[in-house]
C-alpha cells in the first residue's frame, strides 16, 4: 500500500508541474489519470514507500540539490575558462569511479549529477563502477577521482537511498 500512494503522490505532483494549475478539472482529471497509471504500474514504478517521504530523506534531498548547484556553477566557470584561454591545459580521458552506493538507482542519480556537471560524462555503469569522460584528468589513483568527482553527490545519494 505504502509503494501505491507513494506512485501515486509522485505522478500527481509530475502532473500538476506540467498543467501548474489548480483548476477543479484537471486537479480531478489528474487524480483519475494517476490513479489509474498507479494501478497498473505501482509494483515497477518504484521500490520505495511512504517511508521516502521521512523528514530527514527531504532535508538531505534538499541539501543534494544545493550541493548539485554548487558543483554545477563551479565545473561551468571551470570549462569556460577552458574554452576562453585554451593554453589553459586539459588532458581528456575515461576513468574509473568506484562507487559505494548499493541502491541501482542511487547509482543512476550519481551519474545524472556527475553527467549534468560540466567537464564529466558517465559513460557506462558495470557494477559498482563508473566509467567517465573527464576533460581533465588530473591523476588515475582512485581516491582522487573519487573526491574530485562524487564524492559530495555520494555522501548524500547513501543518505537518501541506503
Amino acid at each position: 500500500m505504502s509503494r501505491f500512494i507513494f506512485t501515486f503522490v509522485i505522478l500527481f505532483a509530475v502532473w500538476l508541474g506540467f498543467t501548474t494549475s489548480l483548476n477543479p478539472q484537471e486537479l480531478i482529471v489528474g487524480a483519475v489519470l494517476s490513479l489509474l497509471i498507479t494501478l497498473f504500474a505501482f509494483k515497477t514504478f518504484t521500490d520505495y514507500g511512504l517511508s521516502f517521504f521521512h523528514p530527514k530523506k527531504l532535508f538531505n534531498i534538499i541539501k543534494f540539490i544545493f550541493v548539485f548547484l554548487i558543483a554545477l556553477i563551479k565545473s561551468n566557470f571551470d570549462v569556460a575558462r577552458r574554452v576562453i584561454n585554451p593554453k589553459l591545459p586539459i588532458n581528456p580521458g575515461i576513468v574509473t569511479y568506484k562507487t559505494q552506493l548499493k541502491s541501482d538507482t542511487a547509482k543512476v542519480f550519481l551519474a545524472n549529477a556527475i553527467t549534468l556537471t560540466p567537464g564529466t560524462l558517465t559513460v557506462d555503469i558495470i557494477g559498482d563502477e563508473l566509467f567517465i569522460h573527464w576533460i581533465d584528468v588530473i591523476s588515475r589513483k582512485p581516491e582522487v577521482i573519487f573526491n574530485e568527482i562524487g564524492a559530495d553527490f555520494e555522501r548524500i545519494l547513501k543518505e537518501i537511498f541506503e
